[in-house]
């Protein structure tokens, strides 16, 4: 079968759209016509804007969220002791992964499914995000077309250069259902800055983070470009969960971030809600004017709106067993 798929990929050519954080454990994996596996689906990267809260919330427009991962695909954050050692280690499922305390855990983004290593073994899987051979610094992309305004437009990653990309960011609900994730209860856990960009993402996890319910967690990837386009945002959803957490302390309730870029001071603390922006309903922030580079203003998830880089290490109820476990972690290391 898989001849014939890579027959018709080749002469169909690739799907075009814009971005998402691509992982068998994401909803709409396989597209999102019933009892076929699209290996170039792009279901999951059309930008949401001007939308009803039904309709953008975990990419419910087109029925990505009615089209979960199959069982067993789930986006692992894995706490590891090593005893021994006194080091917590974090990873993913893809044994590529494994980092050190505080862990992290890897996507692809990408334009659509058939640029990434899930799909046609990965031929068409380059280092970027529309399975060309770019080149080129955090400055300037080679083989890749600008707009008037100087935005890369193919690939379509909605900024001017790799240090303007306005960050990527994934949240955890400590729900098992994606019908009980709301707002209330969705918390930013890790942020990127400077993407998307390339196409293999990682992310740093809070080493602090409890452990799931036995239904695992429900996580989000958004995104939200400065400029270069629509003001839109981006949404989608995956199965996740967090196995032999140390930490007991949970999560607390987000609250919505804010402009605070002339005044960090101004930023809200602890932990926050996803942006939403620009729909018909459900917005939690707003902006006006233009920001300190004399652009207009567009939330996004860095310093602009309070969001560190990197594990959002401040979002538990209490700090109590995140200092613990990062004193355990700065222990010496010692023979085995």
């Amino acid at each position: 079968m898989l001849p014939l798929l890579l027959s018709i990929f080749t002469l169909s050519g690739f799907a075009a759209a814009h971005l998402a954080a691509f992982h068998e454990a994401m909803y709409c994996f396989n597209g999102t016509t019933a009892g076929q596996v699209n290996y170039n689906t792009n279901d999951a990267v059309n930008p949401l804007w001007d939308l009803a809260q039904s309709d953008y919330w975990f990419h419910h427009v087109n029925n990505c969220d009615q089209f979960p991962p199959a069982p067993g695909d789930v986006l692992e954050l894995y706490v590891f002791t090593c005893v021994t050692l006194s080091f917590v280690y974090v990873f993913s499922n893809d044994a590529t992964t494994y980092s050190p305390a505080g862990g992290s855990f890897t996507v692809e983004i990408a334009g659509n499914r058939g640029v990434t290593s899930y799909s046609f073994n990965g031929e068409y899987a380059t280092e970027w995000t529309d399975g060309q051979n770019h080149t080129g610094s955090t400055d300037v992309l080679t083989q890749a077309t600008y707009s008037s305004e100087g935005c890369v437009v193919d690939p379509n990653i909605h900024t001017q250069n790799e240090t303007m990309a306005s960050g990527t960011a994934f949240a955890i609900s400590y729900n098992s259902e994606l019908s009980q994730v709301t707002l209330d209860n969705l918390v930013v856990f890790s942020v990127l800055y400077n993407t998307p960009w390339k196409r293999v993402t990682t992310y740093d996890v809070p080493a602090a983070m409890p452990a799931c319910p036995s239904g695992g967690c429900i996580c989000a990837w958004v995104w939200i470009p400065n400029g270069c386009g629509e003001p839109n945002i981006y949404m989608e959803g995956f199965k996740c969960t967090v196995t032999n957490a140390m930490s007991t302390t949970p999560v607390g309730t987000p609250k919505a971030p804010v402009w605070c870029e002339s005044d960090q001071s101004e930023c809200v603390q602890g932990p926050k809600q996803i942006m939403i922006w620009n729909q018909l309903e459900g917005n939690n922030i707003e902006v006006s004017g233009n920001d300190l580079s004399g652009m207009p203003k567009s939330p996004a998830y860095n310093a602009k709106c309070g969001f560190q880089n990197g594990a959002q290490n401040d979002i538990f109820a209490t700090s109590t067993s995140s200092k613990r476990m990062v004193a355990r972690h700065k222990r010496p290391a010692t023979a085995l």
